[in-house]
């Protein structure tokens, strides 16, 4: 019995959600369901599905997630009916397909909501919506969270946290699950990247595409911070997209009306030498095995999410902020602060710079962490008895009608077996 998947990713490869559901659908049992993506953009994403053997195409779409300011909000809640305009034909196969082909839709992130909220009105497919994010209270927080309330039959939540944030703003009515994001432990052939030098310098990774909520900046005044200190030693390596936009405070917001990066926000600071900006990585494991720990300064002060699982799995400890510690705890799998503030965040990377043993034991810790909190074929087991739940339901509610659970010509179970390295090979 194979129950076919419908899934809707948003961003081609080039953020954690992709790669999150990347590693879902890889890990699952294929002789219960047959998976398809579709991608909101073209990515790299989209060449690693091909090489495991699941149909993934390219289907673009508007997507709209509430925003702390109500000018933004406003703003992009009018360029997303006006996407929504203009995707029309898109939307349309999305409604056929759905109805013809597919026992449950699964929305990849809330961002989809307003897509979600029309395929409702037009489709009986069940749909599950994979709510990743933390969002600011406000009032349209709260319209994106009743309206995902009335759209889809099931809720999954990365953590506790966001379960408790997305109820706290109102949504209620979907089923509600949590399942931890799954991680693997990088091959061990896997290649440095090679823009990263290779001396002896201690080398904090951090894997995140810019925006002021994760902090990134924050990075600078630790360099500083350590540059005071004559730490010569440390090195930053980030990957991801370092373009400043929008409105930024200060110096930033400077830096970013002259269309400039991080890197040159690092090089105002007199702290650029310290520093190697690599851009957009399609393999953030090439990054963790050749720094030491990772740095995660962000802003919501929320020490979880997909770089962070990651870098768990690579065995390497996390320097982050906040209170909750089922990932990172302090003083087990590296240090968490419970507020930002540039000389103690210096203070505990140079802990680590300057015990390599202890580095190494809180990133021990933290793999044994990951290898059972986020284990691949028990996480994407988990996911996929949801979607069975939503389909099961939507069938018990449509009067008798049954679940179209068995199609022709289903990929061979046994021609997707996960090899040595983790992948499923045709």
């Amino acid at each position: 019995m194979t129950l076919r998947v419908l899934c809707l990713d948003i961003e081609g490869g080039f953020g954690g959600s992709s790669r999150s559901l990347f590693e879902s659908i890889r890990h699952i049992d294929w002789s219960r369901v047959e998976p398809e993506v579709w991608c909101g953009r073209d990515g790299p994403i989209v060449a690693r599905y091909h090489d495991i053997g699941v149909p993934c195409r390219i289907v673009p779409w508007s997507r709209y997630s509430a925003l702390p300011r109500l000018s933004r909000n406003l703003l992009a809640v009018g360029r997303a009916w006006l996407g929504q305009a203009r995707l029309r034909a898109s939307f349309d196969e999305l409604v056929s397909e759905a109805d013809k082909r597919f026992d449950v839709v699964h929305a990849n992130h809330e961002s989809l909501f307003l897509l979600a909220s029309r395929l409702r009105q037009r489709v009986r497919t069940p749909i599950v919506m994979h709510l990743r994010t933390m969002v600011a209270d406000t009032i349209f927080a709260r319209w994106q969270a009743r309206s995902i309330g009335n759209a889809v039959d099931h809720a999954v939540f990365i953590t506790e946290n966001e379960q408790a944030l997305w109820t706290a703003l109102g949504l209620s009515g979907p089923d509600q699950t949590v399942l931890y994001n799954i991680a693997t432990a990088p091959s061990t052939n896997v290649a440095r990247h090679p823009s990263i030098p290779q001396d002896d310098r201690f080398r904090v990774a951090c894997i995140s595409n810019y925006a002021w909520v994760r902090g990134v900046d924050r990075l600078i005044e630790v360099a500083r911070s350590l540059k005071s200190r004559q730490r010569t030693d440390i090195q930053f390596v980030v990957a991801g997209d370092m373009r400043l936009r929008g409105s930024l405070p200060g110096e930033l917001g400077k830096i970013a009306a002259r269309k400039g990066t991080l890197a040159d926000y690092a090089a105002a600071n007199g702290v650029g030498g310290m520093f190697v900006f690599l851009g957009h990585v399609d393999e953030p494991e090439r990054v963790l095995t050749a720094c030491d720990a990772v740095a995660r300064p962000s802003r919501d002060n929320n020490p979880w999410g997909r770089e962070t699982i990651e870098a768990m799995a690579a065995s390497r400890p996390l320097v982050s902020t906040g209170t909750y510690d089922r990932f990172v705890e302090n003083g087990v799998t590296g240090r968490l602060l419970p507020a930002y503030e540039a000389g103690a965040f210096a203070d505990a990377v140079a802990q680590l710079a300057d015990d390599r043993g202890l580095c190494r034991q809180f990133g021990e810790a933290g793999r044994r962490r990951v290898a059972d909190l986020c284990n691949g074929p028990a996480r994407a087991n988990d996911l996929l008895a949801v979607w069975a739940k939503a389909a099961a339901r939507r069938a018990d509610s449509a009067q008798g009608q049954e679940p179209r659970l068995t199609r022709p010509n289903a990929p061979n179970a046994e021609a997707h077996q996960v090899s040595a390295d983790g992948y499923r090979r045709s």
